[in-house]
């Protein structure tokens, strides 16, 4: 895959006009529709004029989403969470390898280990 998932892109498949807010709510994982509210509250609570120059700024310089930036739901969401905390993300697969790692130990540990039970069921199937 040449497109990079932690990225911001304008997502048009979710877009209401260029796909700005739907790119937040994507790149953050926040549903679209609250990030939809929260940018018009924005805009009428003080921040008009600069708000809709920064939506149309972002709307002109982002790139469009790739088709089949995701395959799955739970990739886009591993993605998501990525993006929002790496240092959290990078701690979860560390702890997932720190498992893993630990049980194939256990494995190497058993059939290492002098055990004769294991080696009398080895020697009765050859």
């Amino acid at each position: 895959m040449s497109a990079s998932r932690t990225k911001f892109y304008l997502d048009k498949q979710n877009a209401k006009w260029s796909g700005v807010c739907a790119g937040i709510a994507d790149y953050t994982g926040i549903d679209t529709t609250w990030v939809r509210v929260g940018a018009i509250l924005l805009t009428l609570v003080g921040g008009f004029p600069w708000t809709l120059v920064a939506y149309f700024l972002v709307a002109w310089m982002a790139n469009a989403k790739p088709v089949g930036l995701y395959e799955t739901a739970e990739e886009e969401k591993f993605w998501q969470g990525v993006r929002s905390n790496p240092k959290r993300s990078t701690a979860e697969v560390r702890s997932t390898f720190r498992d893993i790692d630990r049980r194939l130990a256990d494995i190497e540990m058993y059939y290492t280990s002098r055990n004769t039970r294991l080696a009398d069921e080895i020697d009765s199937l050859r």
